[in-house]
Formats: structure tokens, sequence, C-alpha cells
């Protein structure tokens, strides 16, 4: 029988540290399509290369966490979506940087997503995540994502909570 973290994504583990650095911004989107949530995988030789993450990127000067993720699914993805509600705030200290991080649940209104900025990208099911390794800093969005059957069940559906979007 399979023990429950067979089950689970899996966050690969990164030295931290105490040493205080300065804090990165980075917004991120939870895209969902029948039932599957859109993963991009980092470039090799980038911070964290060659693991899957959620879309997105650093916010820059003067942007809400919003307008970064739009600027940044349409400059890395080719797509333009809706920016909902906030799903999850984490901030995570790496050895050599600390980087706080927004996921919005997003809606893909224009384009098929296309690996320009990313190594690749991919849709996965939500029992799939747990082959793909993550940054250690998305261990608890991994879970909760895990753990949240309504999420997952209107976006199978193609129907998205108005909540979700309205807040």
């Amino acid at each position: 029988m399979n023990s429950p973290s067979e089950h689970q994504p899996r966050a690969i583990p990164h030295p931290t540290t105490t040493i205080q650095h300065r804090v990165t911004d980075v917004a991120a989107g939870l895209i969902f399509r029948n039932g599957k949530i859109l993963i991009t995988k980092r470039q090799e030789g980038a911070h964290l290369g060659g693991l899957w993450e959620f879309p997105g990127g650093k916010r820059e000067a003067g942007e809400t966490f919003e307008q970064c993720l739009a600027r940044e699914l349409q400059e890395e993805l080719g797509i333009n979506v809706t920016v909902g509600a906030l799903f999850e705030s984490i901030t995570h200290d790496y050895q050599e940087k600390t980087v706080h991080l927004k996921f919005f649940v997003c809606r893909l209104e224009a384009g098929e997503p296309r690996p320009i900025g990313c190594a690749a990208l991919k849709w996965v099911a939500k029992s799939e995540m747990k082959d793909c390794d993550f940054p250690a800093a998305d261990a608890r969005l991994l879970e909760e994502l895990q753990q949240n059957l309504d999420l997952w069940n209107e976006q199978q559906s193609g129907w998205v909570s108005r909540a979700i979007f309205d807040a």
C-alpha cells in the first residue's frame, strides 16, 4: 500500500540561512483548464533551474502584484488572463535570497500558453503533481492545492466561482 507522502507533489529542500536578504516580490498564477493546472519549468542555469513552478515573475517598482502577474504571463507565455483573488501568500528564505510570493487564481482569457520565457510548460492533474519537483517555497501551496477539492472541481467543470474574480 502506498504511503500518503507518495501522493504529494515534491518540494525540493533548499539550504536556508538566517542572513537577512532584500526581499524579492513575486506574483504567480494558478491557471486551471479542464481539471488541470498550468505549470512551467525554470530555465537551467537560473536560480532553482530545472524545477517546476507556477507561472509568474518578479514585481517591478510601481506595480501591484496583480499588474505584475498579468504582464509576466503575457511576456513569458503569450497569454492574457483575468487575475482573481489572492489564494496564498508565502515568504521563504533561501540561502541566497528571500522571496515573497503571492499566488492568485487566474482565468485564461486569450492565447494558448507557449514557453517563451521558460524551459517548458504543461497542464497537470492534481494526481500528476506528485511527479514534478517544485521549489521548497511552494511546499505549503502544494499541500493546500492537494486538499482544496472545491477549487479543482470548480475548475474541472469549466466554471469559476464569481467570488474568486470579484474579490
